[in-house]
């Protein structure tokens, strides 16, 4: 017999880790009890025997009061400490409120006293909290206890009540055991799909954030306050890693250019913004904004392309072009102009009239320019062929002064140099020998080629891992007519020049992840290399 009830003390034993709302509710349950409970004692205490209240034993009804009391206050202890388990617990609240209530039911008179009311609240309650089949349990307990009062007080009293009232009562507890059955099992089913909701919820923020991650693009999540909300790792890549914890961070200290697009972009939707570089990165970027939800203060995601990255990609098929192209030129071009220009120096060498001796002189100049433009064009084609190492400027810049100004014929004291940091940096020596070489000839041409005409001055970046070299002249400095087109191939304003050296010293800063700019300064002319610091 023992045997065959153990699957049934297992349900009440075995620990479930119901969740809080669950032990809240038996809390407040029990604290029901416990004030009906103290109303009784004290009501009898203070106003004696009433004609319902301990009707037929009012010594009977004081005890069973102030034991349920007692147990009221001990089920408050168990609550607290969660010992036994849930669903023990609850078992024995329910079944203590049967005994209890019947007891008192029986002391004041039996089914006629209206005690047993007080049931029907009290397995409305359990059914609500159990959300099983247990309430049916409770119930039948309920309904066997009420008329197991009802016969003691027909059979061993002699009292005679009536039956029909006593079966009216017991079906009111299967009606409501049945009916909060019902509503929990509702319960159940809600917090069940609440729970699956809230599965694919997190499920669905984990895909977004994956997804969001290994985009191409950066991505940032601003809200209507200005805050970032997520971002991510190409977005840092772009833009530098943020100084402040994330939480904290707002997009005007960490991009206030893109703060100040955005702002704009929310009076008017159908803004388009040029491209933006970073000088913190060195990276030129495209943005985008697409609104969160509706308003003009909603929130918004920050779409950032890396536009470099694109250029590099059509760059490598122009080069792939180029490489072939340079290839003929050099076989088409090279070959016969070194053959003009060994035939003029041989007519050179005879004697000829001032007029003759003029035209030669001219086809051996632009011989030599051609000559310089078929180098210049090979060089371009060999740019990507960067070999990178670590550079110390101070050593590197001293050499490179010296080694002008012995080449160039120009004095010492033209070029001054300038340093607020002594920073190394990621660079191909030859490359950035060449830049340098080209923007100091350019400088020292338009220059008033005095002491300290050319300055190169070095310094970092506001964020850190990013030096800048401007290479700054006192002449009159760039027409603003002009600015724009000064990085487009075989533009020039110099007679004699090729009209390719800036654009080919932009190509390979690109080439060194480096960026090449000019800074329209007044007066003078300023261009400025921002390169990777550190080894590499």
């Amino acid at each position: 017999m023992l045997q065959k009830l153990d699957p049934v003390w297992a349900y009440f034993r075995r620990y479930s880790p119901s969740p809080d709302a669950y032990w809240k509710s038996l809390h407040y349950f029990n604290l029901y009890r416990l004030i009906v409970s103290g109303l009784f004692v004290t009501i009898f205490v203070f106003f004696g025997a009433m004609p319902v209240y301990g009707e037929q034993s009012a010594g009977m009804f004081l005890i069973v009061s102030s034991l349920y009391v007692v147990f009221s206050t001990l089920m408050t202890l168990t609550i607290s400490t969660r010992w036994p388990a849930f669903n023990l617990q609850l078992s024995a609240h329910t079944l203590g409120d049967v005994v209890f209530i019947v007891l008192l039911m029986h002391a004041s008179g039996g089914i006629k006293s209206g005690l047993g009311l007080l049931l029907v609240v009290a397995l409305a309650a359990s059914s609500l909290i159990c959300k099983g089949r247990q309430a049916m349990f409770y119930a039948a307990m309920a309904s066997i206890a009420v008329l197991l009062e009802q016969s003691y007080q027909l059979f061993v009293l002699g009292v005679e009540d009536d039956y029909f009232q006593a079966a009216l009562l017991s079906m009111g507890f299967f009606a409501t055991a049945g009916m909060g059955y019902f509503l929990s099992r509702q319960v159940v089913e809600s917090e069940r799909l609440a729970e699956q909701k809230s599965i694919d919820l997190e499920n669905l923020s984990q895909v977004n954030a994956l997804v969001i991650q290994s985009m191409q693009d950066g991505v940032m999540v601003v809200d209507d306050k200005g805050r970032v909300r997520s971002h991510n790792a190409q977005c840092e890549r772009l833009l530098g890693t943020p100084s402040r914890f994330r939480r904290d961070l707002r997009l005007y200290d960490y991009a206030p250019a893109i703060a100040e697009r955005l702002a704009r972009w929310r009076s008017d939707h159908t803004l388009h913004f040029p491209p933006l570089r970073v000088s913190a990165t060195g990276k030129q970027i495209s943005t985008r904004f697409s609104p969160i939800e509706s308003g003009a203060e909603a929130g918004a995601v920050v779409f950032l392309e890396d536009v470099s990255q694109q250029q590099a990609q059509s760059q490598q098929v122009k080069l792939a072009a180029l490489g072939r192209l340079t290839a003929n030129i050099a076989h088409e071009i090279r070959n016969p102009l070194s053959a003009i220009g060994h035939a003029t120096q041989l007519l050179q060498e005879e004697e000829h009239d001032k007029t003759e001796a003029r035209l030669l002189q001219i086809i051996r100049d632009n011989t030599l320019r051609l000559d310089r433009m078929v180098q210049d064009v090979l060089q371009l084609n060999r740019r990507d062929r960067a070999q990178r190492e670590t550079l110390n400027l101070d050593i590197f810049l001293g050499g490179f002064i010296e080694q002008f100004c012995l080449a160039e014929k120009i004095p010492a004291a033209a070029i001054s140099l300038e340093m607020d940091t002594h920073p190394i940096v990621c660079f191909d020596r030859s490359h950035l020998h060449q830049i340098l070489w080209n923007l100091c000839r350019n400088a020292w041409r338009h220059s008033q080629q005095s002491d300290a005409s050319i300055r190169l001055y070095v310094s970092a970046a506001h964020l850190d891992n990013v030096v800048q070299i401007d290479v700054i002249d006192d002449g009159p400095g760039v027409d603003k007519g002009l600015a724009g087109q000064l990085f487009e191939p075989f533009f020039t304003t110099f007679s004699s020049g090729t009209g390719l050296g800036l654009y080919i010293a932009r190509e390979i800063c690109e080439a060194n992840n480096a960026s090449l700019d000019y800074i329209e300064v007044a007066p003078g002319g300023q261009f400025r290399i921002c390169c990777k610091g550190g080894p590499c």
